[in-house]
């Protein structure tokens, strides 16, 4: 008997007859002998819904009492899918975050999962039930009320996974699995069977969607598998697993990401002294601003002109308090540019393949494409170029890594 735990999301219980079909699912899987625990998200909107309600009231709510509000979201989806289990003639049962006593720390509204007590549902699946439970919540040490922040759900359902020793963590979503890359940018592109964390892990953190970070972080941690499925159509959907082996004999690159909320900032003419890399990028940190790509040039004057990416929604606060460093510095100037986008290729096979970089610059060069900064890692490269030739650039590194689904397997 497998144990195994079910996310789904915000557009899988979007509706009641969604709500309906899911717990013909759960059902399904309940009678080949499986145990069952199920956690599911808000309906489609509600947690939106809830926070502009909240925002009418104070435009900047209390984190604690907006926790508090939105949290019920969830609430709602896990009585209606255990009504719907229950006609269906399936014990079942539901559980807010605080009733299985998923343990937060208290950061409010991006709380992190410290403990599950995992005995209340051991008992429930013994006794023969299907158990559900609100994702994106837990409860501080106070008693109060956290959320995990956005796609929290899918971090809820690995943390059970990992709490109840589950055989599988399935992720039911609004894709068939995970791609080579959007196939809304390349028709191409072509659903992997398998991936590891690593790759996952990189894939989401450099712009793919499909999962959250904090949930493929903690999946890899405890050695969780997990499978992403579409909700409502049938197939294997994709494996997340530590095993290598298969993907090494797979193509070196596994996927293509892509991000287009990069903006890039340059402070130039600044003296070439030790610490000067801190002095431009302390303040930017002290405004909780996430620097990511780092490119540092050194003039014969002895000056140096330092170049570094952050999110799109940063750009303005982070171009402010660099004027003011470069007033302080007496730099010569500063600049900006928000119509840029990050694009990297990702494998493990990069580990034991050459010429892998080079191969992908050369596939740019072909199309003319300028890469503006470079970042590597071990399993991955990434390049900054202009935001208008993204989709290009992805489409010819797709073609340039033999990522091509074959004639017939293409994406509908």
């Amino acid at each position: 008997m497998a144990l195994i735990v079910q996310k789904f999301g915000g557009t899988s219980v979007g509706s009641i007859e969604r709500i309906e079909q899911v717990a013909e699912k759960v059902k399904t899987f309940r009678e080949k002998g499986n145990q069952i625990v199920v956690v599911v998200s808000a309906m489609s909107g509600e947690t939106n819904r809830l926070i502009e309600l909240a925002r009418q009231v104070n435009s900047q709510p209390d984190p604690r009492e907006l926790d508090v509000m939105v949290s019920t979201g969830e609430q709602v989806t896990i009585a209606l899918l255990a009504m719907a289990l229950l006609k269906r003639g399936v014990n079942a049962v539901s559980y807010t975050g605080d009733q299985v006593r998923i343990l937060t720390d208290s950061a409010f509204n991006k709380a992190r999962i410290l403990q599950i007590d995992a005995h209340r549902i051991h008992a429930d699946l013994k006794a023969g039930h299907v158990v559900v439970v609100a994702g994106f919540q837990g409860v501080d040490g106070q008693g109060n009320i956290t959320t995990l922040g956005r796609g929290g759900s899918d971090t809820t359902g690995v943390a059970l996974a990992a709490a109840l020793k589950a055989d599988e963590c399935q992720i039911y979503t609004d894709v068939d699995g995970v791609y080579t890359t959007d196939p809304r940018v390349v028709p191409k592109a072509r659903r992997l069977e398998k991936i590891t964390f690593e790759e996952m892990l990189e894939m989401a953190s450099l712009g793919s969607k499909v999962l959250q970070i904090r949930s493929v972080e903690f999946a890899g941690k405890y050695n969780v598998p997990l499978r992403v499925l579409h909700s409502f159509q049938e197939g294997p959907g994709t494996l997340i697993t530590l095993d290598e082996e298969e993907s090494m004999e797979q193509p070196i690159i596994s996927g293509i990401a892509f991000n287009r909320d990069e903006a890039k900032l340059t402070i130039r003419g600044v003296p070439d002294n030790p610490g000067i890399a801190f002095q431009i990028l302390g303040p930017i940190s002290s405004a909780n601003v996430e620097v990511d790509m780092i490119v540092q040039n050194v003039a014969r004057d002895n000056t140096t002109d330092f170049t570094f990416t952050v999110h799109r929604n940063d750009y303005d606060k982070a171009l402010g308090i660099l004027k003011q460093t470069a007033a302080q510095m007496g730099a010569r100037e500063v600049s900006g540019d928000t119509e840029i986008a990050k694009v990297s290729i990702v494998g493990v096979g990069m580990r034991s393949h050459a010429g892998v970089a080079s191969r992908m610059f050369e596939a740019l060069a072909k199309e003319s494409i300028n890469i503006q900064m470079i970042s590597t890692s071990e399993i991955k490269v990434s390049v900054v170029i202009e935001e208008k030739y993204l989709e290009l650039a992805v489409r010819t590194l797709h073609a340039a890594f033999e990522l091509d689904a074959p004639t017939g397997q293409q994406v509908k």
